[in-house]
């Protein structure tokens, strides 16, 4: 009976304190009765603290409200802040460390109840009071007190989801925070915070809506613009998704239909362009030396502020190695200076710190001048690159920072894969990125090159006797790279060194790919040639055992880009494929994936075409009768059979950016048997292999359908025209011909899909199309 006495007032008490918190999570959903805890008296509080574990917050919330009004005493909010602040902040630091679980308030119980008791709402109205009133004369916060409350909303964040999400509904808090970036004192937590925030708001936020934004940017120093740039990377980039569905070019066609306007992140790269020497402060941050950056004394004093701001336990770690590393190094230097008092570490850690530090740096501005140079406003943005030298000042930092030593031990992982990346890992990636977006199909890609390379081009195309490029020839030599070496050759020169799963391999190959795209020029391939390239790019395809995808991919594309029209490359090819084994192996990684592998089928075909042209010239005649790869695409059987494999994997509902070039790989060797006079040829040995697969209709019905929506795709296009033409050398006009004739509802005619297509099996999938 005694022991029924003692559990009955327990049990009373649990369930009132379970009523309080039910009856304020009510209030503050419906908007009606208790909606925070400092509406309850102090004294009920108290009552309930200790059985509730509250460790004193709701009381600490009810004196904090009760001595926040705007001519109160500062101190004694501070006071209450900072004792609030040491329950919160363990959990935060806790949280971190426990990768963030998902049970955030069995986790986090005080940042819970300092959120439930409307502490996050106080502190948001206790930092924006001074900007509601017209009162002039109350005390002034001092810095201190706004960076403590900014702490502890940041706290709030990492432990609690929802109040992230509070925050960022709230359009008026947010651009509060941009004002309190002009102050430096709480800058870094401000952005801190702002970033966090930004980071789950459902819609963007608009640039020109910040306050003077042009004078706040201007305002900033060089570091706080680099950690500005962390922020700036969320209000220029499309937020993904996360829908493949949504990346398919039929989805992406009705999304501009209906979004006629240019989008949020577009008016924000053009709110960023205009603010007077933006875009020269980031080159000069991008491409200022280690040296030049802040004394090792305050970037110390700094390092409690910003390691907020990165991931913190993947800093640490890298600055640990590095330091490790240099002390190993200066070891096997110095074997006799071993004790702690002249440590290698002890002295070498403050400049690694620097490093990274720097490093870090410039992985945000390379990243915003990345997005911004394949914006729509890319040619202003080209512009002001090479004004800037932003080129030659990333050249004579590629061997001390960029490339300064080969990053063996990292993960492989796709170009679209999220991943935890070392900060040199994400600041070589974002490098390559750059170079690959710089020299995409802009005629600014010879400022990759210096004086001694620019000439050596010039020399190739005399030696054979072709005009120069006229790029080449418009090309400004006092922006170009200096040094020995330009970037693209220091590129080539680690690239030839790189580990063979190494998921650089992607990104170096696209870069260099993207330096040889557009229009060929044989004086390009000639340079890479005489590079060994070629002879590199086959041994990573047949002999390095690589099995990456992305990796492969991005090799096909350069050996592309490499081989098209260029007879030299031909002959070095059967020079290194020069037994049966390695041109199987070869053929073996084509036929794996011709998702991946197309562009370079597309390009031998296309070579193999000017070439038959061309049997005049007896180096061309000689490749040709002992050139393997050549021999074997030229049998109609073996371009068939690609041709069936090719409009087999794809239809209008998967058609996406990454795989719409089999699409126009087919509609290449389709344009070339009609120049042949051979399109019913193919159109008849289609036809056959659907009667042998045993389904008829269905295979000509797909291809019918994809080149309807080419139509619709490229008709409205120019930049995806003309680039069609230039990587082809065939008119626009004739791959528009040529889709209007396999296209003829003439049922009579021989060139026509239709006729080849049984009365039954007609218009087979045709409703899928107008999704």
């Amino acid at each position: 009976m005694a022991t029924t006495e003692r559990l009955g007032p327990s049990r009373t008490r649990r369930n009132s304190n379970k009523n309080i918190l039910t009856r304020i999570r009510h209030g503050q959903i419906s908007g009606g009765g208790l909606s925070r805890g400092t509406e309850m008296s102090e004294a009920l509080l108290q009552e309930r603290d200790h059985q509730a574990k509250w460790h004193g917050i709701p009381v600490m919330l009810q004196r904090l409200y009760d001595s926040s009004h705007l001519n109160s005493d500062l101190s004694q909010i501070h006071s209450i802040i900072k004792e609030v602040a040491s329950f919160l902040s363990m959990e935060a630091m806790s949280f971190v460390t426990e990768e963030r679980r998902t049970a955030q308030e069995s986790t986090s119980p005080n940042t819970y109840t300092f959120d439930l008791f409307g502490g996050v709402d106080l502190l948001v109205e206790i930092l924006m009071r001074p900007t509601l009133t017209t009162q002039t004369n109350f005390p002034k916060m001092s810095d201190d007190l706004v960076k403590d409350c900014l702490s502890v909303l940041y706290n709030c964040c990492i432990c609690m989801e929802g109040v992230t999400k509070s925050l960022a509904s709230r359009d008026d808090f947010v651009m509060f925070l941009f004002t309190l970036m002009s102050n430096k004192k709480t800058f870094l937590q401000t952005a801190t915070l702002i970033e966090d925030i930004l980071g789950v708001r459902k819609e963007m936020i608009q640039l020109e809506g910040i306050p003077n934004l042009p004078s706040l940017v201007q305002s900033f120093n060089q570091q706080q613009l680099a950690n500005f740039c962390r922020i700036l990377s969320v209000t220029i980039t499309e937020p993904d998704l996360g829908n493949d569905d949504k990346h398919t070019l039929l989805a992406k066609n009705a999304q501009q239909k209906t979004n006629l306007c240019p989008s949020h992140s577009e008016v924000n790269q053009v709110a960023l362009l205009n603010i007077p020497g933006f875009i020269e402060r980031l080159c000069k941050l991008a491409t200022r030396k280690v040296s030049e950056a802040s004394g090792a004394s305050s970037l110390l004093l700094e390092l409690q502020d910003w390691y907020t701001l990165l991931d913190n336990a993947l800093v640490l770690d890298t600055l640990m190695q590095m330091a490790t590393e240099d002390a190993e190094q200066s070891s096997t230097e110095s074997p006799d200076e071993s004790s702690l008092v002249t440590s290698p570490l002890r002295h070498s850690l403050p400049q690694s710190m620097k490093i990274v530090h720097e490093i870090m740096y410039k992985v945000e501005v390379l990243y915003v001048l990345c997005v911004l140079l394949i914006g729509r406003q890319r040619n202003q943005v080209h512009r002001m690159l090479a004004e800037f030298k932003l080129i030659p000042g990333l050249n004579n930092l590629f061997d001390k920072l960029i490339w300064r030593k080969q990053t063996s031990t990292h993960v492989l992982h796709g170009q679209n894969q999220n991943c935890d990346c070392s900060p040199e890992i994400s600041f070589k990636i974002h490098f390559l990125r750059l170079l690959q977006s710089f020299s995409d199909h802009h005629e600014n890609k010879y400022l990759l090159l210096n004086a001694q390379e620019l000439n050596e081009l010039s020399a190739i195309s005399l030696k054979a006797n072709i005009p120069e490029v006229e790029a080449l020839v418009n090309t400004d030599r006092n922006l170009i790279c200096d040094g020995k070496k330009g970037l693209l050759t220091r590129l080539l020169s680690v690239m030839k060194k790189e580990p063979a799963e190494s998921s650089f391999r992607f990104w170096q190959a696209r870069a260099v790919e993207s330096f040889l795209r557009g229009s060929t020029s044989y004086a390009d391939q000639v340079f890479l040639l005489k590079r060994g390239l070629l002879e590199h790019i086959l041994f990573c395809i047949i002999d390095s055992g690589c099995k990456s995808r992305d990796v492969l991919q991005s090799y096909f594309d350069l050996l592309g880009e490499l081989m098209k029209f260029n007879i030299d490359s031909f002959k070095r090819f059967n020079k290194y494929v020069n037994t049966e084994e390695k041109f199987q192996t070869f053929m073996t990684q084509i036929n794996s994936s011709l998702v991946d592998s197309n562009m370079l089928v597309r390009c031998i075909i296309l070579s193999l075409d000017r070439f038959e042209s061309q049997t005049d010239d007896v180096r061309v005649v000689e490749v040709l009768s002992e050139c393997s790869l050549l021999s074997y695409m030229v049998r109609v059987e073996n371009r068939l059979t690609i041709l069936f494999r090719l409009v087999n994997i794809i239809n209008v509902q998967t058609l996406t950016q990454e795989n719409v070039s089999c699409l126009n790989t087919s509609l290449v060797v389709l344009m070339l048997a009609r120049r042949q006079s051979k399109l019913s040829l193919y159109l008849n040995a289609l036809r056959e292999k659907e009667y042998t697969e045993k389904y008829p209709g269905c295979l000509l019905n797909n291809f019918h359908n994809l080149l309807c929506f080419w139509q619709r795709h490229y008709l409205n296009k120019d930049k995806d025209s003309t680039c069609l033409e230039n990587s082809s050398c065939i008119l626009f006009t004739y791959w528009k011909e040529t889709v209007s004739v396999l296209l003829d509802s003439d049922r009579t005619s021989l060139c026509a899909i239709a006729s080849y297509i049984d009365e039954a099996y007609m218009d087979l999938g045709r409703d899928f199309l107008e999704v």
